[in-house]
């Protein structure tokens, strides 16, 4: 049975989820999610307060395929997601960061989640790869800053707070707002409507320690 995940994005810059280059994908951030979600589950990102666009709706995926950090690396079809961090702001913030030598020692690219010099940032390793797998998806709506307000009754429906962490229905519990979405935005699938709330910050680093960008 395909499931529904929805969660509050604090922070929408294009690295998680980053839609970029034809994929949305959820490669860092959110381990609750990426170890359980499976194929053809959705992934909802809600507005809160720290967006100030709390019930608006950022972007949503199906979960079309699911690879470790390590098939995220090496395949060919993901290498446009390798940050790239004297870029352009969609090559700064690419979520392809993540590796595995043969001593099975963690590597960090570059990259949002890195300390400013290209360091390890230990805290956001340890937080990302509690799960290996990234989630993407070829089927998603991404509408960053343009995002729109969902229906009051379909989030009432679902009893739904910006709270931390996730929350987790059953597709058909769930159905209304796939339904809503599919329906009304039916020819913005694969788009990204507007850039992400933050994409002048793409630049930033992230610290889990903190809390903070910097």
């Amino acid at each position: 049975m395909n499931k529904v995940y929805i969660y509050v994005v604090d922070r929408d810059l294009g690295f998680a989820p980053n839609p970029f280059h034809g994929l949305c994908t959820l490669a860092t951030c959110k381990p609750g999610i990426r170890s359980t979600a499976k194929i053809g589950d959705w992934i909802f990102g809600v507005g809160g307060k720290n967006l100030k666009a709390p019930g608006r709706l950022v972007f949503a995926m199906k979960v079309t395929q699911k690879v470790t950090f390590n098939e995220y690396w090496l395949s060919d079809d993901f290498k446009n997601k390798i940050p790239v961090r004297n870029g352009s702001k969609k090559m700064m913030l690419g979520d392809n960061i993540y590796f595995q030598k043969e001593d099975n020692v963690w590597q960090q690219a570059h990259s949002h989640h890195s300390q400013e010099d290209g360091s390890l940032n230990e805290f956001n390793l340890k937080r990302d790869t509690k799960s290996k797998n990234v989630l993407i998806s070829k089927h998603f709506f991404y509408f960053g800053s343009s995002a729109p307000i969902i229906p009051t009754e379909i989030l009432e429906g679902l009893n739904y707070r910006n709270n931390q962490g996730h929350r987790l229905f059953p597709l058909h519990i769930a159905s209304e707002l796939v339904d809503w979405l599919e329906r009304d935005y039916c020819e913005l699938l694969n788009k990204v409507l507007a850039d992400p709330f933050n994409f002048d910050r793409s630049e930033a680093h992230y610290s889990v320690k903190t809390n903070r960008m910097y």
